[in-house]
C-alpha cells in the first residue's frame, strides 16, 4: 500500500503495476451499475430496468463530473510530490476537501428538488417515470459520500498509490452486492432498492476507508490547519480540473442526448441501450485505466522535469492499450449478445443491446490510443486542449450523427451507435496533431 515514485528507474513495469489496481478499481466501480441492472433485470420489470438505465446514467454523469474536476487535485498533487513539495501537498488536500464538500451539498439539494424535471428532460418512458425519479432522489441524497468516495481515490492516485482506491471500491462493491440481493431480489424493491443499496455501500466504503488510511505515512504534510482554502492552490486545481470536468460534462450530456433520442423509440430500445452502456463500461476499462495511470505518471515526471520519461510512458502505454483494444473489439463485435445476456433475460432487449454494441466494438480501437494521449496531456497540465477535443468530438460529430441516424424510416441502433467511433476518429486526429504542434514549438 505504499505510494510510488515514478521519477526514477524503469518505466513500463511501474506503469503497469500502477495501472493494474486502477483497472481492478474501475472494474469494480463498473460493477455498481452493472449489478444493479443485472439483478433488477432478473427480478423486476422492463420499466425498472429502464429506470435504472436512465437514472444510473444521470448519476454516472454527475459522478464523472466530480471525478474529472478532482483530476485537478490529482495533477497538482502529483506535480508537488514529484517536486518534493510536502507542505504544499497538504494545503492542496485541505483545500480540496472543503471545496468538494460544498459541491456535494449543492448537487444533493439540486437532485432532491429537480428530480422530476431531470426525468422529463431525459424523456424517461411514462411507465418508468416514477421509478426513475425515485432512483435519482435516493442517489442524490447520498452525494456527500459519493463525492468523498471519489475524492479519496483521486488524492491517492496523485501520490502514486493506486491500491488504496482499489480497497475503497472493493469495500463498496461487497456491500452493494449484498444490498442488491436483499432489497431487489429479496424484497422486490426494483429500481428503488438498487438506489438504496448503492448509497449505503458507498457510505460504508468511506467510513471503513478513512479508518484504514488513518495513521498511514503519507508523502505530504497534513494537519488540521491545512483544512482551509488556499487560494493559490484553489486556482491551480480549478485551472487544471475545470476544463476536464467541463469536457466530461459536455461529453456525458452528448450521451444523455443520445439516450433521450433512444428513449423516444420505446422501452425495449431504452432498456437495450441501457444494457449496452453497462457492457461498454467494462470494455472501455483498459483504455480508462491507462489514461488515469499515464496522467499520474506524467504529472510526477513533469513536476520533476523528466519529460523524457513522460514521453516514453505515453508510447509504452499506447502500445499495450491498443493491443488489448484489438481483443476487446473482436469479443464485443462477434459475441456482444453473450455479454448483453448477462444483464437481461429479455431476448428483445439483448438483441437491441447487441446491435448497439457492434458500433462500440469499433470504438475500442480508437479509444485505446486517444485515451492515452488524453492522460498525457492531463499530466502536463494541458487540460484546455483535452476539453476542446472532447467538446468538438461530442458536438461536431456524436450528437449530430446520432440525431440524423434517428431520422431514418426504420432507425437502427447500430447506425446511431456509429456516431461514437466517428467522434473518436476526430479526437484521435486532434490529439496526434497537437503532439506535433508541441514538438515543433519545443514545448515538450
Amino acid at each position: 500500500m505504499e505510494e510510488s515514485s515514478f521519477t526514477d528507474g524503469k518505466i513500463l513495469q511501474p506503469l503497469l503495476s500502477f495501472a493494474l489496481p486502477v483497472l481492478l478499481a474501475l472494474f469494480l466501480q463498473a460493477m455498481y451499475g452493472a449489478i444493479d441492472l443485472m439483478i433488477v433485470g432478473k427480478f423486476a420489470s422492463s420499466a425498472d430496468v429502464s429506470a435504472v438505465s436512465t437514472g444510473s446514467q444521470i448519476m454516472a454523469t454527475l459522478t464523472s463530473l466530480v471525478s474529472s474536476f478532482a483530476m485537478g487535485t490529482t495533477i497538482l498533487l502529483g506535480q508537488q510530490i514529484g517536486g518534493g513539495k510536502r507542505a504544499e501537498g497538504g494545503r492542496t488536500v485541505g483545500t480540496a476537501v472543503l471545496m468538494f464538500t460544498a459541491i456535494a451539498v449543492f448537487m444533493s439539494l439540486a437532485l432532491l428538488i429537480f428530480a422530476p424535471q431531470v426525468g422529463r428532460i431525459m424523456n424517461a418512458p411514462a411507465e418508468a417515470f416514477e421509478q426513475t425519479v425515485d432512483y435519482i432522489r435516493i442517489c442524490g441524497s447520498g452525494m456527500l459520500v459519493i463525492v468523498a468516495y471519489n475524492l479519496i481515490g483521486c488524492i491517492f492516485r496523485g501520490i502514486g498509490d493506486s491500491r488504496t482506491p482499489l480497497i475503497t471500491v472493493a469495500i463498496a462493491s461487497i456491500f452493494n452486492v449484498a444490498g442488491d440481493m436483499i432489497l431487489c431480489a429479496g424484497f422486490q424493491m426494483g429500481a428503488k432498492g438498487a438506489a438504496v443499496a448503492t448509497v449505503f455501500a458507498q457510505i460504508m466504503s468511506v467510513i471503513i476507508s478513512l479508518w484504514i488510511i488513518k495513521g498511514r505515512k503519507l508523502p505530504f504534510d497534513f494537519c488540521r490547519e491545512d483544512l482551509r482554502i488556499c487560494r493559490k492552490h484553489l486556482r491551480k486545481m480549478i485551472g487544471f480540473g475545470a476544463p476536464i470536468a467541463l469536457q466530461d460534462l459536455l461529453v456525458s450530456i452528448s450521451f444523455l442526448i443520445i439516450l433521450a433520442i433512444v428513449n423516444g423509440m420505446g422501452v425495449v430500445a431504452s432498456a437495450g441501450v441501457g444494457v449496452a452502456e453497462k457492457v461498454c463500461a467494462f470494455i472501455m476499462l483498459i483504455s480508462s485505466a491507462f489514461m488515469q495511470s499515464i496522467s499520474a505518471f506524467v504529472a510526477q515526471n513533469f513536476g520533476a522535469g523528466r519529460m523524457d520519461r513522460a514521453r516514453k510512458a505515453l508510447h509504452y502505454g499506447t502500445a499495450v492499450s491498443f493491443a488489448i483494444g484489438i481483443v476487446m473489439f473482436a469479443v464485443t463485435f462477434f459475441h456482444g449478445n453473450v455479454l448483453a445476456g448477462i444483464f437481461s433475460s429479455d431476448g428483445k432487449v439483448v438483441q437491441a443491446a447487441f446491435e448497439y454494441l457492434k458500433a462500440y466494438a469499433i470504438d475500442c480501437l480508437f479509444t485505446a490510443v486517444f485515451f492515452c494521449y488524453t492522460g498525457f496531456y492531463n499530466g502536463i497540465g494541458r487540460t484546455r486542449f483535452v476539453m476542446l477535443q472532447g467538446i468538438l468530438g461530442a458536438f461536431m460529430v456524436r450528437v449530430p450523427v446520432s440525431y440524423l441516424m434517428s431520422l431514418e424510416a426504420h432507425p437502427s441502433l447500430f447506425h446511431i451507435g456509429l456516431a461514437t467511433p466517428m467522434s473518436s476518429v476526430l479526437q484521435l486526429v486532434l490529439c496526434v496533431s497537437f503532439m506535433f504542434i508541441l514538438k515543433k514549438r519545443k514545448a515538450l
